[in-house]
């Protein structure tokens, strides 16, 4: 059976909680609605197995409950759901245009850490909730709390600031270890960065980065029917370069026949057969299974 993601939620709309049933209702997802804050907060208490991400409605009971949390040290990744108090019960089915809300929906009095490491979505989002589960645990696994500047948080006493990194660090360490050890590499890929993507670079950052993919792949080739120890770790090396590059299968192909042409080209300059270099579509397979077993592997899927 698939391994899957824990998702609580808490929410005061029946039809809401429908909705969004109907949204997680692939094997990639552990539901469980809750309709009580105290079971809510039950169900989270330290002892208990605390969840992969939580699902909450934005109301006035949210700061109270957001504050609970985060002092009784539950810090989690957080989708947090605004609704218009006025839409019918006909606006709960998503639009294709949606509009993110504010970030200021929550009260400033909440914790700070909720603040900012909560995702904030629409209703109108709901149909990409998957998409936004991916990007709050995302946003929690990079977050890096600072406390509220407020009196209850006196830094008189710096036991509460380390207390509080204690806490999110062991939640983030508990996380991503779930996700390394259930999802295979979807833990990896949660902590990939959109903006090192290729197709975000710059001309020149693109012209250098496809430059040093060359010259690595260069030497996995050279080395690649020889005993090299390091030859699995370059190869290793060079596929993680290219997974958090989000590079396609297609840009690894052109680069492994610039190669082979460039290689033909000397060969033959020597009086040399080029035809040894067909065993090097052994190398190109080898690369592009390991790329795509870490897509394959990496990318959420929702069937």
């Amino acid at each position: 059976m698939r391994s899957r993601l824990s998702i609580f939620t808490y929410l005061q709309s029946d039809l809401l909680a429908q909705s969004l049933a109907q949204y997680l209702s692939s094997d990639r997802y552990l539901l469980t609605q809750i309709y009580s804050q105290q079971e809510f907060l039950r169900r989270l208490e330290p002892e208990n197995q605390v969840p992969d991400c939580l699902i909450l409605q934005d109301d006035p009971e949210i700061v109270p409950l957001l504050t609970q949390l985060y002092h009784q040290g539950t810090l989690l990744p957080l989708v947090i759901l605004k609704v218009d108090l006025e839409a019918k019960d006909s606006d709960l089915s998503p639009t294709p245009n949606p509009t993110p809300i504010a970030a200021n929906s929550i009260s400033e009095d909440a914790s700070l850490f909720y603040q900012n490491a909560a995702v904030r979505i629409s209703i109108t989002q709901l149909s990409e909730i998957p998409r936004y589960i991916d990007r709050a645990i995302s946003v929690f696994l990079d977050f890096s709390p600072r406390l509220p500047d407020s009196p209850a948080f006196s830094m008189s006493d710096d036991t509460i600031e380390v207390k509080t990194q204690n806490f999110l660090q062991e939640q983030q360490h508990r996380l991503a270890e779930k996700l390394r050890e259930r999802l295979g590499y979807l833990g990896v890929y949660y902590k990939r960065n959109p903006q090192n993507f290729f197709r975000n670079l710059s001309s020149e950052q693109k012209h250098e980065f496809i430059n040093q993919l060359k010259a690595d792949y260069r030497e996995i080739v050279l080395i690649y029917f020889s005993k090299d120890e390091l030859l699995n770790q370059k190869i290793d090396e060079f596929v993680n370069q290219a997974f958090f590059c989000d590079i396609a299968v297609t840009q690894i192909v052109e680069i492994h026949m610039e190669l082979m042409d460039d290689l033909s080209k000397q060969l033959k300059l020597e009086g040399r057969s080029d035809e040894i270099l067909l065993d090097y579509r052994l190398t190109l397979i080898d690369v592009i299974a390991h790329l795509c077993e870490m897509y394959r592997r990496s990318i959420p899927r929702d069937s």
